[in-house]
């Protein structure tokens, strides 16, 4: 039986602003954009949830939830370097470390630096180091699987310790509604309630015809998920699937020339992040947001490239067949994927070359 652990610093970006402003310590705090210029918040502090602010929504609906909102902006270089400090704490017990952020992390320590056999015990003696080294605190799970670690680490923030061991699973699952489900976010859950699926349990015993209905081929991943069962295993130095930039404007663009730019930059940032990484991309993607909120994707799929006149190119041809001409725009967004390393390629396209030496017979020329 796998011990797996899930790691999730406690508000990451504002306990690190608490930490580094004393004079914050207790306060509704948030990180983001401005509400004047259409921000949105990043991160919030447990006094601001108290408020009902919470990351994604707009500053501006933020402060007038929380009128004494204190708003910092974000400091990333700050929080990749804390973040660096908790993956080291992290990789000194296991080598089996999966970053999902810069603030969460799936840890398998079946076996571990400590030789602890308990993964409550690493969880804990984690979860000091991290408050000894960092002065910040942060929530763990410890299960059999992903899917039930990820749940106890939210169960009882902030520094909390959940153990979800295998004689507790079942008594623990009849505790959760459907939107605990991983992959169930707000759209599937409306879909699930419309059949009258409300209780993770209910996934197990409604008919399988009814749930495939409500969520096609995700059904069978839900089911598996309802009696506990996720044999994900933990990935370390898991690799980008894809690049992206986005830019939400303080005022709708209305100049196409001025929208092609923009696309053009981000498209061109993409292309030189590739190049940083030596990949290639065969997909370019772009993103538009219009005034009123409506959202498109559209893509391009070619042979993979990280030439950034060709990826420019590509994004704004892209735009160019969008209604961004007639409508304005508040975001835009372009991006890269189908990420290939050409030296990986190379070296699976000759070990499939075949080695004529070892054949029985002469081979053809």
């Amino acid at each position: 039986m796998r011990r797996i652990i899930h790691v999730d610093m406690d508000a990451f970006y504002a306990s690190v602003e608490q930490r580094d402003r004393p004079e914050l310590k207790g306060q509704p705090v948030a990180v983001g954009g401005r509400p004047e210029g259409r921000g949105v918040v990043a991160a919030a502090s447990y006094e601001a949830r108290t408020f009902g602010v919470r990351s994604a929504i707009p500053m501006a609906r933020a402060i007038r939830l929380c009128p004494k909102l204190v708003i910092l902006r974000p400091d990333f270089q700050k929080y990749k370097a804390v973040s660096q400090q908790v993956f080291s704490i992290f990789r000194s017990v296991t080598p089996l470390v999966e970053g999902l952020s810069l603030d969460e992390a799936y840890l398998d320590v079946t076996e571990n630096a400590w030789n602890e056999p308990l993964g409550m015990t690493v969880a804990r003696r984690i979860k000091d180091e991290i408050k000894s080294t960092t002065g910040l605190t942060a929530s763990a799970g410890v299960a059999p699987n992903k899917f039930l670690a990820k749940i106890g680490s939210g169960w009882r923030k902030p520094d909390g310790l959940t153990v979800i061991a295998p004689e507790r699973m079942e008594s623990f699952l009849k505790k959760l509604p459907v939107d605990a489900l991983w992959g169930v976010g707000p759209v599937t859950a409306a879909r699930l309630r419309e059949h009258g699926i409300t209780e993770l349990m209910q996934v197990r015993t409604v008919d399988p015809a009814v749930l495939r209905q409500a969520v096609g081929s995700l059904a069978d991943w839900l089911i598996d998920l309802a009696h506990g069962r996720d044999e994900r295993r933990v990935t370390p130095n898991r690799k980008a699937k894809s690049s992206s930039s986005e830019k939400t404007y303080s005022h709708d663009l209305i100049d196409f020339d001025r929208m092609r730019e923009e696309v053009a930059e981000m498209a061109r940032e993409n292309a030189g992040w590739l190049a940083e990484k030596g990949l290639v991309a065969k997909t370019v993607t772009i993103k538009v947001r219009y005034s009123d909120f409506t959202t498109l994707t559209r893509s391009d799929s070619r042979l993979p490239t990280s030439d950034a006149d060709q990826i420019s190119n590509r994004a704004v041809g892209l735009l160019d067949k969008t209604d961004a001409r007639t409508r304005p725009v508040r975001l835009l967004g372009a991006g890269v994927h189908g990420l290939i390393d050409p030296r990986e390629q190379a070296a699976r396209d000759a070990s499939r070359e075949v080695d004529t030496s070892r054949l029985p017979f002469e081979a053809e020329e």
